[in-house]
């Protein structure tokens, strides 16, 4: 962890060259759910081979770049898509693009996903809020020898999500009419879905949504002092005595779906952050 710094350091200076602005939010758009970035006042777009130590995006459905700009009158940085563990990446490297974003002054993130939903009450295309997570990464993105520098050896994670911007989002959703759930996320390593029982325990075990995903990055973001707001599009029903085969087409028709509801609610959510 200690080499970190440096390498932060170089992936933040090749941004700023190409967008001198100072970021206040970091988003992190989740499979199928790139199409908010639509909505961004572009100042600069850069694929993620041309910022140094960047992993490079090997999932189909995620474009691979940085979006720099404005949304809501707010300075962003906007990750179309992300990294993951199942693509071989360690957790450290996953969350390298959180870590520069606070460098560059980002004091909020916000991440989304797609999820398989566990919970019987939630429908296709839902959103669902994150209040908490369970992590079952086999690794942990802050293992190694603490740079204090970074944040702190031993992370608080009591509110690893903001409530007052859990309370800003719910509040939107209502505003706006757009169907919104507030739950648990459990993060999985992947990349295969689980079987019938293994629902069934991570439904025992608390968790409304789950994913291969987002954990590791609330976990840096947590570690490195930055507020959190986490979204979970529903793309899948995981109920155990219903259970169907998933076909990746439609994971991406119906996070389509969410990810409009999403591009609809983010904004708003921005401005009255203010």
């Amino acid at each position: 962890m200690m080499h970190l710094a440096s390498q932060i350091e170089s992936a933040a200076n090749a941004i700023s060259k190409a967008y001198s602005d100072k970021p206040k939010i970091g988003l992190i758009l989740g499979t199928g759910l790139g199409g908010l970035s639509e909505q961004i006042d572009k100042q600069a777009v850069l694929p993620y081979e041309e910022i140094p130590h960047f992993p490079r995006s090997t999932v189909e459905s995620h474009k691979g770049q940085l979006v720099c700009g404005k949304l809501s009158g707010q300075n962003i940085l906007a990750m179309e898509g992300r990294f993951h563990y199942y693509e071989g990446y360690s957790l450290q490297e996953v969350t390298f693009p959180v870590r520069v974003m606070k460098q560059l002054g980002c004091e909020i993130l916000i991440v989304t996903n797609a999820a398989g939903g566990m919970n019987p009450q939630y429908s296709l295309a839902d959103l669902m809020i994150i209040e908490d997570h369970i992590n079952l990464m086999p690794e942990n993105p802050l293992r190694g020898v603490n740079d204090d520098s970074l944040g702190p050896r031993f992370p608080d994670m009591s509110a690893p999500y903001d409530r007052e911007l859990i309370d800003i989002a719910k509040q939107a959703a209502l505003k706006l009419q757009v169907p919104a759930q507030t739950g648990v996320f459990v993060a999985v390593p992947g990349p295969n879905l689980e079987t019938r029982a293994e629902y069934r325990m991570l439904k025992a075990y608390g968790a409304d949504c789950v994913g291969m995903s987002t954990v590791p990055e609330v976990i840096v973001a947590a570690h490195a002092g930055m507020r959190v707001l986490g979204f979970s599009v529903v793309t899948d029903l995981c109920l155990p005595d219903a259970l169907e085969p998933v076909e990746l087409s439609k994971i991406l028709e119906v996070a389509a779906k969410g990810g409009a509801r999403l591009a609809k609610l983010i904004p708003k959510i921005i401005e009255e952050i203010g």
